[in-house]
């Protein structure tokens, strides 16, 4: 339970700093790792869960990955998305299925990153 308050605090921050800081260098390494991170143990919780504990797992899991915090990361992270600061291809193959889950209904109305 601590690890996901840990996960949500850090990806939190990372969809709060400057947008500036996202398209470059250090400040888009870090806010990619920081959402790439929190996805990544959201999504493999998500497998292991129910493949370890069964039905009561995956129903166990599911909800202590739905609280509001992580719909309003889902929130930013499909705004930062639609607005071109990321996409699911800069993440690992863990990762990139819950953002592409979650980005799914979106469009990219903005390239902010583009050169």
């Amino acid at each position: 339970m601590e690890g996901r308050v840990s996960k949500r605090r850090a990806v939190a921050r990372a969809l709060e700093r400057p947008y500036g800081s996202r398209c470059a260098g250090e400040g888009r390494k870090q806010f990619i790792s920081s959402v790439g991170e929190y996805y990544y143990h959201r999504q493999n919780d998500a497998e292991r869960y129910p493949e370890i504990f069964g039905k009561p797992g995956a129903d166990y899991i599911a909800m202590q990955w739905s609280t509001g915090e992580d719909k309003r990361i889902d929130r930013l992270t499909q705004e930062a998305y639609a607005q071109g600061y990321l996409q699911p291809s800069d993440f690992g193959a863990v990762a990139r299925k819950a953002v592409e889950t979650v980005v799914r209904s979106e469009r990219v109305t903005v390239r902010s990153c583009a050169s």
